[in-house]
């Protein structure tokens, strides 16, 4: 049991005592609703653990050893409390909750906490975040009741393992990291040109040729030089159960995608057939650095989309159908994700086949072919008692009858889609979502994609577009934030670039629109918990200084007022263009700062964690009358 939770129990083994006053008591996500109450319950060795229905002993065991790790003691269980002082686990009028839904209710004589299944599981995981720091012998916790349940049903992160691979390990990591924060589905990006990552037993060069790669390219696309470094690496089907039967013990569906019919350069120079010109070598940007042969059918070494697709014909689907059928064998998930973007249409418009295939059935142009391939996959999976998710371009050429829409080109797509009655979630990269951009403008933000987006914009984000009717409302199932990997080669930088990113997802899935609040989020329970975290193994991206603008500001005496993002961190500032350090000047008190006539300052700041975790550098301009 202990390799069960233990991602979980290091990532939560610090709180502060502030968690006891801010007003959401430290949780993230914000709770529905929480009313404090006088006094506290002290736990300590005495108290004993109340859980007496099977289906929550995995959690009841979660607690404990959390409690465990926390305060230095272990919690005897047993199936009645007596006079003694308890924490009592229960499902009794959970079904009177909504779903996913818990009560928290703490006093001086008990902590009860009640929900079903998943229920149970956040209720527990609140209790967890709630808790403050040991005081001698004990953990003194604020009496409150909490009533608390989801906004959304859906609440999701994406791991694209196509472009780099990363170990079973780490994605139990990841999925760690999503159960702290009431996350329930992770779609695992499986298929991608630069990698195959599934086993599939029928086609065992999808892996011995389509899982390897001879190097990636160095700096942005088309790139600089190539690294030479073979990048190889798939999951097994026994792995992949793991991988499931983990997270489902965390409530977290796990939702494959099988990209289609674009994003397929690893499984064409697999099995060549599958192409609409299978004799042509795949197509290298000149310019593009290579390792290796440009000869033949490859697995693309650089990043973009690609003109070789899946071939609509008889073999493909046959093909399909059969890696299909392994996959939902592996995966008990409802949502069976399919892709459906970025599929150019040259090659079909070359190939004679394609446009006979056009006449044959009646269709307009390319756009209803691809509508047309995705139909037909559709109806596969639905006779197995599945349903797809697709990319928004599924909407072009006409929507699959069953089809939900994930609308990541902005909000429009899923606007589409909710006004035909389908169901959607948003996840649009202009609002946020695509956590791939760097967070903040300084130049020290590591090699990404482009764009920028803090947590802030994630947070300000309201999937539930205005422009729906109250129906159409109904269809926006939820939320996700996505990851692409072409830039991010290690877990620690996946790491970096979802952390605090994934905080603020969590808030705008589960906690409704009124009870946000940045200011609280970001000054009294975002510092709580990144300090949580700088105490494991886990990386994070270390916000700047609460308070520093990055607009430039004017006068001629300016008061900085700041505060540190992560607690217990420490700020060190300069004025003389020199990058600042831990020997810089440290700032504690709010700095008046004159600024002579005519000139402009560069006030630096870094934010350097107890741990020794490191922000990025942040300036603000400070301008009496300069131009």
């Amino acid at each position: 049991m202990k390799k069960v939770i233990s991602g979980l129990v290091l990532a939560c083994i610090t709180m502060s005592v502030k968690a006891q006053t801010d007003e959401n008591l430290g949780i993230i996500p914000a709770p529905v609703s929480v009313q404090r109450q006088s006094g506290y319950f002290k736990l300590d060795k005495t108290v004993v653990l109340v859980s007496n229905e099977a289906p929550n002993a995995a959690t009841a065991d979660m607690l404990n050893a959390y409690i465990a790790a926390k305060g230095g003691f272990a919690l005897r269980t047993t199936k009645a409390t007596g006079t003694q002082h308890a924490i009592i686990l229960s499902s009794d009028g959970a079904d009177q909750l909504p779903e996913e839904g818990y009560t928290l209710k703490v006093d001086a004589k008990s902590i009860t906490v009640t929900g079903k299944g998943a229920g149970l599981f956040y209720g527990v995981q609140s209790l967890m975040q709630m808790m403050p720091e040991k005081k001698g012998d004990e953990i003194d916790i604020q009496a409150s009741v909490i009533n608390d349940y989801p906004r959304f049903k859906y609440r999701g992160m994406h791991l694209d393992v196509g472009r780099h691979f990363f170990p079973v390990s780490f994605v139990k990591k990841y999925i760690d990291l999503m159960a702290m924060y009431k996350l329930n589905n992770f779609h695992w990006h499986l298929t991608e040109d630069q990698g195959w990552r599934i086993e599939i037993k029928k086609y065992p060069k999808l892996t011995s040729i389509g899982a390897e790669r001879s190097g990636s390219i160095v700096g942005h696309h088309p790139g600089i030089t190539t690294d030479n470094k073979l990048v190889k690496g798939y999951y097994t089907q026994e792995e992949v159960k793991e991988v499931v039967a983990y997270a489902t013990k965390r409530f977290i569906n796990v939702i494959p995608e099988i990209e289609l019919p674009g994003h397929s350069s690893a499984a064409i120079a697999a099995y060549p057939q599958l192409s609409c010109f299978p004799e042509r070598d795949t197509y290298i940007d000149p310019k593009a650095p290579w390792s290796g042969s440009r000869k033949g059918k490859q697995v693309q070494q650089t990043w973009g989309v690609f003109d070789d697709v899946y071939a609509p014909t008889e073999y493909t689907f046959k093909f399909l159908e059969d890696v299909l059928d392994e996959v939902m064998v592996l995966f008990p998930s409802k949502y069976i994700h399919i892709g459906g973007d970025e599929s150019p249409k040259e090659y079909w418009k070359q190939s004679p086949f394609c446009q006979q295939l056009i006449k044959d059935k009646g269709l307009k142009d390319e756009h209803e072919l691809q509508s047309y391939f995705i139909a037909r996959i559709e109806k596969y999976i639905n006779s197995k008692g599945r349903s797809i998710i697709g990319w928004d371009e599924i909407l072009e050429g006409g929507l699959a009858p069953n089809a939900t829409v994930m609308s990541w080109r902005g909000v429009e797509g899923g606007i589409a889609a909710a006004k035909l009655n389908h169901n959607v979630i948003m996840t649009p990269g202009s609002n946020g979502l695509y956590v791939d951009h760097a967070q903040s403008k300084s130049p020290d933000e590591p090699v990404n994609i482009g764009g920028v987006d803090p947590y802030s914009k994630i947070y300000a984000y309201d999937p539930v577009p205005a422009e729906l009717n109250a129906d159409q409302q109904k269809f926006i199932e939820g939320v996700q934030a996505n990851l692409w990997t072409e830039y991010i080669e290690t877990g620690a930088k996946v790491e970096y670039m979802v952390l605090p990113r994934m905080m603020a997802l969590s808030e705008i899935a589960w906690t409704p629109v009124a009870k946000k609040d940045l200011k609280n989020f970001s000054e009294d329970r975002l510092p709580l918990h990144l300090a949580r975290l700088d105490k494991t193994s886990t990386n994070f991206w270390v916000p700047g200084p609460i308070g520093q603008s990055d607009k430039e500001l004017d006068g001629d005496n300016i008061t900085m007022e700041l505060k540190a993002p992560v607690q217990g961190a420490k700020i060190y500032y300069t004025l003389d263009n020199t990058r600042p350090s831990e020997v810089s000047n440290q700032y504690t008190t709010p700095l008046k700062i004159d600024v002579p006539k005519g000139q402009k300052l560069d006030f630096k700041t870094i934010v350097i964690t107890p741990n020794g975790k490191r922000s990025v550098v942040s300036d603000t301009i400070l301008n009496n009358g300069a131009k």
